[in-house]
């Protein structure tokens, strides 16, 4: 079984030079803009239906950490779901969600410092990802079930 880590990255880095570290490491990462991402729980169940998806020869990408991005973003689109995820330059980090890497991520060499923070769930998020939770509803279980979703959009 594969495991995701989620990492909240700020500091003076740039999407390509992030890319290209966490490709030296030799870890699969998708880099996302913190504005989109509502919580964990958001992430963990974007790569289980991801993992899924591939295991049972659904997936409409050729990469995990792609068909991760097309859950997170809610879509079934592929180019939609990275522009909408894709983190912008006005941004004030970017989440890491990292597939099976167990390793030291050298964030140190990136010019990194991890920040929670950016990873932490809220209605603005939903609302940024096109989720309008229900009157009451909390806004992680919102994206959660349009998550869900996106398995009968692909169908």
């Amino acid at each position: 079984m594969s495991g995701i880590r989620i990492v909240g990255l700020k500091g003076g880095f740039s999407f390509e030079e992030a890319d290209r570290h966490f490709a030296s490491l030799g870890a699969d990462a998708a880099l996302l803009d913190p504005s989109v991402v509502c919580g964990e729980d958001h992430l963990r169940s974007a790569f289980m239906h991801a993992e899924k998806a591939f295991s049972e020869g659904r997936n409409r990408s050729k990469r995990l950490v792609t068909e991760l991005i097309l859950y997170a973003a809610c879509e079934r689109q592929i180019k939609r779901a990275i522009d909408l995820m894709k983190p912008r330059p006005s941004s004030p980090g970017m989440v890491a969600a990292v597939i099976d890497y167990d390793g030291d991520l050298h964030l140190e060499e990136l010019g990194a410092t991890e920040d929670s923070s950016l990873v932490e769930p809220s209605l603005e998020k939903a609302r940024n990802l096109g989720v309008e939770p229900f009157p009451g509803m909390d806004p992680v279980d919102a994206v959660l079930e349009e998550i869900a979703f996106v398995d009968l959009m692909k169908q």
